[in-house]
């Protein structure tokens, strides 16, 4: 996820995550950013789908369960814009990257009715 926000710069980067549901993300999906922007990203609903096939096609009860943007100048934290197109999505992860200090920092949130409420990032080895 770092890596491909580095590699997307000076755009935003942007990606899914998928696993089982209920469990932890098993696999991060780099996706190009539709919107081609610094303050905005977009997945494209072919990406998307894209995703979703190979998940059904594996037939392992995995699903999309998040997405992972990048601030290219401000903090993880979710912006305005963040919330509101969280609303559309569902009860997913929101991941950002920020590569504001020469450090990139991760953070997780839930997003939903207004409420940003972080979850711990656990990494464990595979």
């Amino acid at each position: 996820m770092v890596a491909h926000s580095f590699a997307c710069l000076p755009e935003e980067a942007c990606g899914l995550l998928s696993g089982r549901p209920g469990g932890p993300v098993e696999r991060f999906w780099a996706c190009p950013n539709a919107d081609r922007s610094a303050r905005t990203y977009a997945i494209d609903g072919r990406d998307l789908l894209r995703v979703e096939r190979t998940l059904d096609d594996e037939r392992e009860g995995r699903e999309i369960l998040g997405v992972v943007h990048s601030h290219t100048h401000t903090d993880p934290y979710p912006s305005p814009t963040d919330v509101e197109r969280a609303a559309l999505l569902g009860d997913w992860r929101f991941v950002i990257v920020s590569l504001r200090h020469p450090e990139p920092e991760a953070r997780c949130y839930r997003l939903g009715e207004g409420r940003v409420v972080e979850e711990p990032i656990v990494l464990s080895a595979a």
